[in-house]
């Protein structure tokens, strides 16, 4: 999801940027208006950026000379909600960018995108259709298919700038995912188990917000259901 500054040519990096956009500065308002109605809330928030950023800068070698990293979103989008996370994760991306060399400002739009936006509505998407099955299942695959989301949609990306000479689209989104596909199938689930351990560890330490939030029922039942 850290597509390198002046990667995509200038027509698509602008094109992901005005559809990241309105995501962005909804999750912004969003934010806002969660620390009005919950201040005590602002804790658990600043920790699920600081997660996602921990977890993405870790960079791992694929193939051909790519690399592939954990995302982090979809435990911040099952605490939040991903409105949120849309902000947050573009946060998380700029800083990246400024700070460590990830991804770039020409290509921010495009990699919030995926991995702010799309990773985070997918996993989410997943907690919903999963969370009978219980708190721990259920954060297990969201954070797990918003990894694979989040590579699945930053191939398209990458299709739709470079289609390939002879098979097209479809040949070049073919060969952008088998790249991620090696290192990224296995890293997310590693990431879904991650993402189980620190629900345990909240659960011991911020019970009372998480039930807030509605993330648990009142009892702090792990299997229980959670909010409508």
């Amino acid at each position: 999801m850290h597509i390198a500054e002046g990667f995509l040519p200038p027509i698509h990096a602008v094109a992901w940027t005005a559809a990241a956009a309105p995501f962005v500065i909804h999750g912004a308002r969003a934010v806002v208006r969660e620390v009005r109605q919950r201040p005590e809330s602002r804790l658990l928030l600043a920790a699920a950026g600081a997660f996602t950023f921990v977890l993405s800068a870790i960079k791992l070698p694929s193939v051909t000379g790519s690399s592939s990293h954990p995302t982090g979103t979809g435990l911040g989008a099952v605490l939040f909600r991903p409105p949120i996370m849309a902000f947050l994760g573009t946060v998380v991306l700029l800083f990246q960018a400024l700070l460590l060399g990830h991804g770039g400002i020409t290509t921010l739009g495009a990699n919030a995108f995926s991995m702010a936006v799309v990773g985070p509505w997918v996993g989410y998407a997943a907690w919903r259709a999963s969370r009978r099955l219980g708190v721990l299942p259920a954060i297990f695959l969201a954070m797990m298919t918003a990894d694979l989301a989040t590579y699945c949609a930053t191939s398209v990306q990458l299709a739709l700038a470079f289609p390939d000479a002879q098979s097209g689209l479809i040949g070049a989104l073919a060969k952008f995912l088998s790249v991620f596909a090696v290192t990224q199938i296995p890293l997310a689930i590693i990431e879904g188990l991650v993402g189980v351990v620190v629900f345990r560890v909240l659960t011991s330490v911020a019970l009372p917000e998480l039930i807030q939030l509605g993330v648990l029922r009142a009892q702090g039942e792990e299997g229980a259901d959670v909010r409508p």
